[in-house]
């Protein structure tokens, strides 16, 4: 007898750990989880070190967006049975460092493009991330978590066009005391 699309289902999540691709997608979502918290961290720090009304807004909003998106890698962990777990995110440390750095060395001047630069350094990160861990996800047939990450990329790459925008203002408004 011939399967039809309804009589196939998504592998369980014990059939999955003998997927070559099951322990670095766990490890990724491990990663991310650990990323977005610091992300979710240092958002409010460079909200408050812009001086761009627009680019304030940007990151309130993107702010949501990742809070969001921690929840979504909730959704995945226990969509396979996993309990949540951070793995420490050297890259995502690595560029809020240097983020944190770029604002504290730039004068009012020039700080907003050091914040728009290093977000984008982190959008882009994500973006590559959850591009990888949205096709592991395709591939194990995991449709409900590759549709998470589908939701997350259109945010992140949301969000980096944004900054692209702002970046490329003439005349921003600046925050009025």
């Amino acid at each position: 007898m011939q399967k039809t699309n309804a009589m196939i289902e998504a592998p369980k999540a014990s059939d999955l750990r003998n997927d070559h691709l099951f322990a670095p997608f766990i490890l990724g979502l491990k990663e991310m989880f650990s990323a977005e918290k610091q992300w979710v961290k240092t958002i409010p720090k460079w909200i408050s070190a812009a001086t761009l009304c627009e680019l304030q807004s940007a990151l309130r909003e993107h702010l949501r967006e990742t809070e969001g998106q921690v929840a979504r890698l909730e959704q995945a962990f226990n969509a396979l049975g996993e309990a949540p777990e951070e793995k420490s995110c050297a890259a995502m440390e690595g560029l809020l460092a240097e983020g944190c750095e770029a604002i504290k060395e730039n004068d009012e001047n020039s700080r907003n493009a050091a914040i728009i630069a290093s977000a984008q350094k982190v959008e882009h990160y994500e973006i590559a991330t959850y591009g990888t861990l949205r096709a592991w996800a395709a591939a194990m047939a995991q449709e409900e978590i590759a549709e998470l990450f589908d939701e997350t990329l259109k945010e992140e790459k949301s969000a980096d066009s944004k900054l692209t925008e702002i970046a490329g203002t003439e005349t921003p408004h600046a925050v009025e005391y």
